[in-house]
């Protein structure tokens, strides 16, 4: 369970019912923890565009230049569960200032490899892909802390201006990074990224966000991953988000991988004209961020996201296909509109379909899609431009791309609104007599119903199975009566008798309803009869006592 806070900022916000986009901006310790974001994702475009750049001088093959992006994405893949995990049960706003300084000794430790002229495109790697590690603890956490700040009605503004922070930062990042390694070189680049790191981690500690355990005490981080898997593989609706955003960075992230080739291909190209590209994609972003409201009232989600599909992949041809910046930058524009329309789109529907409690594990597995896509699209858009040609390999992402989202679109639709999760305290917290101190808890929760309406049952009862096993349990059965066809028995397995407990604290409105569905269905005199018993450890017997 996530710990208890207290936001005294949010609860004296004047109205939670304004839906303008920059309503979050109200809010004090919103408007607080935007600039740390902004602060923050200045300092990893200016280390991205830094370290690109640095590759071309120490290796300029499309493969190792692609790398770069490769090795800054995987580490949010492979750390990104364990992060959200960790965000969800440990104090946030301290391991938010963690994930801060960490940062900035990775840049410090850049600038001194750069000065003492130690670097080489292996250390680069290296390095970038510590740097990464700290994006893998930060992301998760933000994203679980956004939906603190803010009432559910302003939730999808808030990523907006999240959007909005990664844009500019698009912008201010590259300008800043290529004046600094056209003017003093890529050192001072990272320099500045450790100072500004530092700035942000002195900000976080000013917020006043008080921490309170809570009563079951912090959940082990192994049975924390597992649950967060859990939740999202019984997730109709979160798995097709994640399927939806792994497509659109599979493929849209050649653009971003192979820009500094395509900068220096351009006539006149250099580090200004990438500079130039990647803030013009961040304008883009900037300027769709003020449509979104009124995009996301006429189309729906499946609609908006193939049409940023499409967009961004019409950028990316006229990309592959011009020799002039003047006709690149505005396709540039198109890219980051598309880009933050998309991700904005499926942001907020992977943050209306989570509950409180496993947040931060869901919203590192979505990171984690965004990430690994990127990862494995940077690195095999990268191989198509090795054996290829640039040009080749963003034509060929820019078809793949549509074509697939599209595809997913037709087979696997969205439901539309997703179901109510606000936690709800109807249903009654067991007490034992004495608590077991180990042992798998065993429910069993008997039904007497109708013969012929068995099927309804076992249909409805496979929605029983999904939320059982959201909320944490081991395993679910159910049982059919060979002797009484009208008797079935749930059975429900939980790690420990506190697990069991911690599924009590998981309940939302949604599964009140259908608890209520289940018990239409029975016909007994009295309610279903529940009993929970402890697994006791086996005895092997000793030679003496025999079989």
């Amino acid at each position: 369970m996530p710990e208890v806070h207290s936001d005294p900022a949010r609860a004296a916000a004047p109205n939670d019912h304004d839906l303008s986009p920059l309503a979050p901006f109200r809010r004090p310790v919103f408007r607080m923890l935007w600039s740390t974001w902004l602060m923050a994702n200045i300092c990893m475009w200016m280390s991205d565009v830094a370290a690109a750049w640095m590759m071309t001088s120490l290796n300029a093959t499309p493969l190792w230049v692609a790398l770069v992006q490769t090795a800054s994405s995987l580490p949010v893949f492979l750390l990104g569960l364990p992060s959200g995990a960790l965000a969800d049960i440990l104090d946030r706003k301290r391991y938010f200032l963690v994930t801060q300084i960490w940062v900035a000794v990775v840049a410090c430790l850049l600038s001194l490899c750069i000065f003492l002229g130690l670097l080489s495109p292996v250390l680069l790697l290296l390095l970038i892909f510590a740097n990464g590690i700290g994006l893998a603890m930060r992301w998760p956490v933000f994203s679980a802390i956004v939906p603190e700040l803010v009432p559910r009605t302003q939730l999808p503004a808030a990523l907006a201006l999240n959007g909005v922070s990664m844009n500019a930062s698009r912008i201010i990042g590259p300008l800043v990074a290529g004046t600094l390694i056209a003017s003093a070189g890529s050192a001072w680049v990272f320099l500045l990224n450790a100072v500004l790191s530092l700035a942000a981690a002195v900000i976080i500690s000013r917020w006043q966000r008080v921490h309170v355990p809570h009563p079951l005490g912090r959940e082990r981080l192994l049975s924390a991953m597992r649950i967060g898997v859990q939740y999202v593989a019984q997730s109709y609706h979160l798995k097709g988000v994640l399927l939806r955003i792994s497509i659109f960075f599979l493929t849209s992230t050649a653009l971003v991988a192979l820009l500094p080739l395509v900068a220096r291909n351009l006539h006149g190209g250099g580090a200004g004209t990438f500079t130039l590209l990647l803030a013009s994609m961040g304008l883009g972003a900037i300027i769709s961020t003020l449509f979104l409201p009124q995009l996301r009232r006429r189309l729906a989600r499946d609609a908006l996201v193939l049409s940023g599909a499409a967009v961004q992949s019409a950028a990316m041809l006229v990309v592959a296909l011009t020799p002039y910046t003047w006709i690149a930058v505005p396709a540039m524009l198109l890219a980051g509109a598309a880009w933050i329309t998309t991700a904005n789109t499926l942001s907020v529907s992977a943050q209306m379909g989570l509950p409180d409690w496993v947040r931060a594990r869901g919203m590192s597995m979505y990171q984690m899609a965004i990430m690994g896509a990127s990862a494995g699209g940077a690195a095999l858009w990268g191989q198509v431009a090795t054996v290829g040609s640039v040009q080749t390999s963003l034509l060929l992402a820019a078809v793949c791309g549509v074509s697939a989202m599209a595809l997913v679109n037709r087979l696997l639709p969205g439901q539309g609104m997703v179901e109510d999760l606000t936690p709800s305290s109807q249903f009654k917290t067991p007490q034992a007599e004495v608590p077991p101190a180990s042992g798998h808890v065993m429910v069993s929760i008997e039904y007497r119903i109708d013969p012929a309406r068995a099927r309804e049952f076992r249909n409805l009862m496979q929605e029983s199975r999904r939320s059982r096993l959201s909320h944490g349990a081991l395993s679910w059965e159910l049982l059919h009566d060979i002797n009484e066809p009208g008797r079935f028995v749930e059975m429900i397995e939980d790690a420990s008798w506190t697990e069991h407990l911690r599924r009590f604290d998981r309940v939302t409105t949604a599964d009140v309803a259908l608890r209520d569905r289940k018990l239409a269905f029975h016909i007994g005199e009295s309610p279903p009869a529940v009993t929970r018993c402890v697994m006791e450890t086996t005895i092997k017997p000793t030679s003496a006592e025999g079989f």
